[in-house]
């Protein structure tokens, strides 16, 4: 080896598994193929993965960010590796029978980034994600594998414009709803759809892409401040540059993700989904999370901080604004200062800067010529954006997101669907009447198999001006995009013969998101009686991934994971 080239020590690096010693030069070999130096080999092997594609414009711009991440590990001493992964977009796969496929691929995501950083040995990984359930996905692969890493949002569409006022996707899916009702026209639809998304980027409002990559500062795995520019912006690449340099400042410290995500960053995170009126699907994510960690962190202590924070930014769908706005006045390192100066999270968390929470918002200034992120002491509402329920119809629980809600209290008649498409098929058809609770059931995590979200339905729902005349409740999913009267995640669900599965049409149900209470006017008795009768119901899915995902997936309760989690663990893939 030529005297230029200085290893560093590998030995506690798994990249020395493949790059080092008299035994290793076939390893080496294939890595001199692709043209890399001896010094290249030398140096720690850093896993680059985005889940870029061209499935939609949130994955779009993501190829470009990882050169940036790429060349920032480069020009720190490190040797980065670029690979993707997949990813189902929600919007496109919204809808129809590809939804199923969407919660599945959280755990196909953060399995694959495993096994490639298992089977080539990578020292740590950087990771840029778009759509929905990459963001959890990339992060739950970091904490399973727990080398040091950095993740990274590709970021926000920009806000379309249509009849002088900013829209986005979630103002297609309600369009449609107002076209079936007869109160759009055909051009306005077709105008709509032109203009609603402009750029690259994931959806615009604070729904499930923007809350995760909120989530990833406020968890302390991101740079601050990378959640909030827009795809398109030149910055990205900025902050994917300095995610490049940073992972190797914690390859040096030897900080991993285990050290940075704690019951206390988890509760950081759940603060921040509730203070921005964020998606229900944070409440299956950072259990999901946790559980990687080994951390005891379920939907029910998600709820509880939901419960005790004030709701403070004005964001879509509940509120005005949308992530751009956010971003021009602070990005969430304001939304966090705020939160941190009224009490409601833990500063002293370590993050990947190597400083804790406290010092990475010390010169944070809170803005006060703007009206999109307001003060703990003057919020939008004393409680958060997303409510966490129970009762005998949910005994382990649901959550409804009640962020620009007026009504929190509900009481109708049960009206029963055993698959979302026969209840869009009602919606669509009017054949409802105010007062109803819609029972969308069968679409739970095994039962779909897959979970799907419900956004066709309740934006048809809403774009028929019926929000919040009928309520909704499913044992599936709904879309961060969603607003209106609608509880997801109703556990157990009817495929395991929950409460959900043993309604009838006309059963009264009462939902009141004050009390966190759900509850159907049957006795103990009579759902025992019902449950006695009640069988197992056959999915069409009796092969392949989404059959495979349905023999091993838990309950929504826990976060709908497929393993047991770092709980069980008797090694770690960092220490081999």
């Amino acid at each position: 080896m030529p005297d230029s080239v200085k290893p560093v020590d590998k030995s506690k690096m798994p990249s020395r598994h493949v790059s080092v010693g008299p035994e290793k030069a076939p390893h080496r070999s294939f890595y001199y193929a692709m043209g890399m130096t001896e010094e290249e080999i030398a140096q720690p092997l850093v896993g680059v993965v985005s889940t870029w594609n061209e499935a939609a414009p949130c994955n779009i711009a993501l190829a470009r960010q990882a050169q940036a991440a790429k060349r920032g590990v480069r020009e720190h001493a490190g040797t980065p590796r670029e690979f993707t992964t997949i990813t189902v977009t929600d919007g496109i796969a919204m809808g129809h029978a590809g939804m199923k496929s969407s919660l599945v691929s959280r755990e196909v995501i953060a399995d694959s980034i495993e096994l490639t950083v298992r089977g080539h040995c990578y020292d740590a990984v950087v990771g840029l994600a778009g759509c929905d359930k990459s963001l959890p996905g990339v992060m739950m692969a970091m904490a399973r594998l727990n080398v040091p890493s950095v993740f990274m949002y590709g970021g926000s569409i920009l806000p379309g414009r249509f009849k002088d006022r900013d829209v986005t996707v979630q103002d297609v899916f309600e369009a449609v709803g107002a076209h079936a009702a007869g109160n759009m026209s055909d051009e306005d639809l077709h105008e709509l759809e032109c203009v609603a998304c402009p750029s690259a980027g994931s959806c615009g409002g604070q729904f499930t892409a923007n809350t995760m990559a909120c989530v990833s500062e406020a968890i302390g795995l991101a740079i601050p401040g990378s959640a909030g520019a827009p795809a398109p912006y030149e910055t990205r690449d900025e902050y994917a540059y300095h995610s490049g340099r940073m992972v190797m400042e914690l390859i040096k410290a030897n900080l991993r993700p285990r050290d940075i995500i704690t019951r206390k960053s988890l509760e950081n995170a759940a603060t921040i989904v509730a203070a921005s009126g964020g998606s229900t699907n944070a409440g299956l994510h950072l259990p999901a999370i946790a559980s990687e960690c080994g951390i005891d962190f379920d939907l029910h202590d998600v709820a509880e901080i939901f419960k005790r924070t004030p709701y403070v930014a004005d964001l879509k769908p509940g509120g005005r604004y949308v992530a751009r706005d956010m971003y021009e006045i602070g990005g969430a390192p304001v939304l966090l200062k705020v939160l941190l100066d009224g009490g409601y999270i833990h500063g002293d968390c370590i993050t990947v800067t190597g400083k804790t929470m406290a010092e990475n918002l010390a010169d944070v200034e809170f803005p006060t010529n703007q009206d999109v992120i307001r003060t703990t002491a003057e919020p939008l509402s004393p409680t958060g954006g997303v409510v966490g329920l129970r009762g005998n119809l949910a005994p382990e629980g649901a959550l409804v997101k009640v962020a620009g809600m007026k009504t929190l209290k509900f009481t109708g008649k049960a009206r029963c669907f055993d698959c979302e498409e026969d209840a869009y098929a009602a919606v669509e058809s009017r054949d409802y009447k105010d007062g109803d609770v819609l029972v969308i059931r069968y679409e739970g995590p095994k039962g779909g198999p897959g979970m799907r979200e419900m956004l066709s339905t309740t934006a048809a729902l809403y774009g028929q001006g019926a929000g919040e005349k009928v309520a909704l409740i499913t044992d599936g999913r709904f879309s961060g995009a969603t607003r209106g009267f609608c509880i997801g995640h109703v556990g157990p669900e009817a495929a395991v013969g929950g409460p959900i599965g043993l309604l009838k049409d006309g059963d009264s149900i009462t939902i009141d998101a004050e009390t966190g209470e759900i509850n159907v006017d049957l006795s103990d008795e009579e759902l025992a009686a019902r449950k006695a009768e009640w069988s197992a119901r056959a999915t069409d899915y009796n092969a392949g991934a989404i059959w495979k995902y349905a023999q091993t997936v838990g309950s929504a309760e826990k976060g709908a994971v497929t393993h047991p989690g770092a709980a069980a663990e008797t090694h770690v893939y960092a220490d081999i």
